[in-house]
């Protein structure tokens, strides 16, 4: 029986996984599975060695302030890797995490396959540490077309497999009348899956909503949470007592509700590209504490935070990032879209361009899926 470790650091990074295991699970069914994973691989019965919080840590002073954490975490999972003994190291996202397990169980097994998928932003910064990826990665499969170049140039193999998160799927039709009892427009929020980005999200834009409520009545307000920090947005909503709002954490229904929503506002990430894809209007935000702000002002060399703008070299999605990261600047930006529907228009127009460029020829998982496969054959 072949067998494949799956190393996710992230809530993102589990449901990426999932996508591609879901495929492997069709095609394959002498597969063992053992992961570093969260709720997304669970479903799928795949167990993880350790609660996926263990390791989801944001921003360079949090990672500084468990350093020794985090080097034991990487051992520990490095020794039940080497353990389970797997014929496909598949690692997912989290590089900094991730790629450190990696290189180590390479150095100690070199016939383990050690795939990554999701390539290191090198275009954003330290384009330098693809001559390292050499030495310990067999294969990095993408997700945009225009990494290949940077991988390449070293010699890496790679491929294309587009975005998961681009796929098209078959929504079934939910009730939704327990969660949305009237007919308002909806309004979806997304303040991040890591705690810190919700402590920091979360109260700015309960000050959005209350500013929202004061002058319109023809809105409902939707967060779409993780099963992990879906209580503490509840919490938060009813200490402020905002009767038109939601939190949901069901994969299904907030898929339908991102659907059928009027406008969305979203942290930066790759959300952003699920809401683009739903042809759902929005505004990007995002905010770091100021040490961390400055550190990447420094390091990073690209000029927008979400990837529609940075492929297309312009702001096609409005980006409030940091000291415009605010309720009231978010407040502006949404009542500015609403009072011109032409941008609407021509933002849902521009990104469906965009998401043309990055998609596969059949899907992400079903390309991730075949390399994997090619991999087990030989």
């Amino acid at each position: 029986m072949k067998k494949i470790f799956i190393l996710t650091g992230e809530p993102s990074g589990d449901k990426l996984a999932s996508t591609v295991v879901s495929k492997l699970k069709q095609n394959h069914s002498d597969i063992e599975f053992l992961s570093v994973g969260g709720t997304h691989l669970n479903a799928l019965g795949i167990k993880s060695i350790y609660n996926l919080k263990d390791v989801t840590y944001i921003g360079f002073t949090s990672v500084i302030l468990n350093i020794f954490k985090i080097r034991n975490k990487i051992n520990e999972t490095v020794k039940k890797v080497i353990e389970f003994n797997p014929d496909i190291l598949l690692s997912v996202d989290s590089p900094d995490f991730t790629l450190r397990v990696s290189e180590k169980v390479k150095k100690i097994n070199s016939n383990i396959k050690t795939i990554h998928y999701v390539a290191p932003q090198v275009w954003v910064w330290r384009e330098g540490r693809v001559k390292k990826f050499k030495k310990f990665l067999d294969h990095i499969l993408l997700l945009f077309k225009f990494e290949a170049k940077y991988f390449d140039n070293e010699k890496i193999p790679n491929t294309f497999v587009g975005h998961p998160l681009l796929e098209q799927k078959t929504i079934s039709k939910i009730d939704l009348s327990n969660i949305i009892t009237n007919e308002k427009k909806i309004i979806s929020l997304f303040c991040g899956s890591r705690s810190s980005e919700v402590n920091l999200l979360l109260p700015i834009l309960v000050d959005f909503i209350k500013m929202m409520n004061k002058k319109f009545q023809e809105f409902n307000f939707v967060f779409h949470a993780t099963k992990e920090n879906k209580d503490i947005i509840k919490n938060k909503i009813n200490t402020e007592k905002l009767s038109n709002t939601e939190v949901v954490s069901d994969e299904h229904l907030k898929s339908q509700i991102l659907h059928k929503s009027f406008f969305a506002v979203s942290k930066s990430g790759t959300v952003s590209l699920e809401i683009c894809n739903a042809k759902v209007p929005s505004i990007i935000i995002y905010k770091m504490n100021f040490l961390n702000y400055i550190l990447i002002k420094l390091l990073v060399k690209i000029k927008y935070a979400n990837i529609i703008n940075i492929i297309n070299d312009k702001e096609i999605i409005p980006e409030l990032i940091q000291s415009e990261c605010n309720s009231k600047e978010i407040y502006k930006s949404v009542i500015y879209f609403l009072k011109n529907p032409n941008l609407i228009k021509q933002q849902i127009s521009d990104c469906e361009k965009t998401l043309d460029q990055i998609r596969s020829k059949t899907s992400s998982s079903e390309e991730a899926m075949l390399v994997l496969s090619k991999y087990l054959i030989n």
